[in-house]
């Protein structure tokens, strides 16, 4: 093998290696969960939701191949069987009970082998009857505002960090001022609703996709299974600045979490968030709409 090929096998294996040790291996936390260039799959699952969508993903998934097989081959064998050349009397066959009666079942049956596991899912998803913690979550053009109801109402704001501003290392449209933090390994009720316009709370690593409506509070819950940083964004088109809405959950260990509450109610007892941040994400909607009027 050429020395520059053999170099490229082993960084790729050692990448590999690296990759799956920090997302597979017991205990140890997450790594950073966000869109990577050219994904075609899902994003690895870090709650039961995500695991259950996976599978019933794969399910599905099956099922359609073997359909799609099934009439490829039934068809190959149609086009050949039934060729001018070797059947130059076509059939005048009009009828046949049984075949019609197969061909409704057969699709009933397969629709109802999807549906029975879809609606299990989509009720599982929708609500847990013992939460550990209540978060609300309220979209913004173009903000979320993150409430603590069970920690005397400790609320703040999450900005995107502007691109002039960023850090080394950090990510282009998806890091946050404020982080909404969450303990792994509890039960977490998420109560969505909006100010103004339709928001969506979308982090697909963690399988959570709910409309943020206003005049409505809609429901749905996430156990995240490991500690990390979990990315996602607003998955509604909600204006000018819509991909400005990024998400970034961060979730720690239960303890970790009570140290944190003790210095979240310390920073964010003004309940405001910080002008400067406040100014720099304001900027580009101030920027949009002096373009549309000009």
């Amino acid at each position: 093998m050429h020395p520059r090929l053999r170099r490229l096998a082993a960084s790729s294996g050692l990448l590999a290696a690296t990759l799956l040790l920090g997302t597979l291996a017991p205990g140890r936390p997450a790594l950073a969960q966000h869109p990577v260039p050219w994904e075609i799959g899902m994003q690895p699952a870090f709650s039961p939701i995500k695991q259950d969508i996976i599978e019933l993903h794969d399910l599905v998934q099956v099922i359609i191949t073997v359909i799609t097989l099934f009439v490829a081959v039934l068809l190959a064998y149609v086009m050949f069987r039934y060729h001018h050349t070797r059947n130059p009397t076509p059939s005048r066959l009009s009828h046949h009970t049984w075949l019609e009666v197969t061909w409704t079942l057969a699709p009933v049956l397969i629709l109802v082998a999807i549906a029975i596991p879809s609606f299990r899912l989509v009720y599982y998803e929708d609500r847990t009857a013992t939460p550990d913690l209540t978060v609300k979550v309220t979209g913004h053009q173009w903000y979320w505002e993150y409430t603590y109801p069970d920690q005397n109402g400790l609320h703040f704001d999450s900005y995107i960090v502007p691109e002039n501003q960023l850090k080394p290392g950090q990510m282009r449209l998806l890091e946050v001022d404020n982080q909404l933090v969450l303990p792994a390994g509890k039960r977490i009720r998420i109560l969505e609703t909006s100010a103004d316009v339709i928001h969506s709370f979308f982090i697909p690593s963690l399988g959570v996709q709910r409309y943020a409506m206003p005049g409505r509070t809609i429901e749905t819950w996430v156990e995240i299974t490991r500690p990390g940083v979990y990315y996602g964004e607003c998955n509604q088109v909600c204006g000018t600045n819509h991909s400005q809405m990024p998400i970034s959950v961060h979730a720690v260990t239960p303890d970790e979490f009570t140290a944190w509450l003790a210095q979240a109610k310390t920073k964010f007892s003004q309940g405001t968030a910080p002008a400067q941040t406040v100014a720099a994400a304001a900027a580009p909607s101030r920027l949009a709409v002096a373009q549309v009027e000009h």
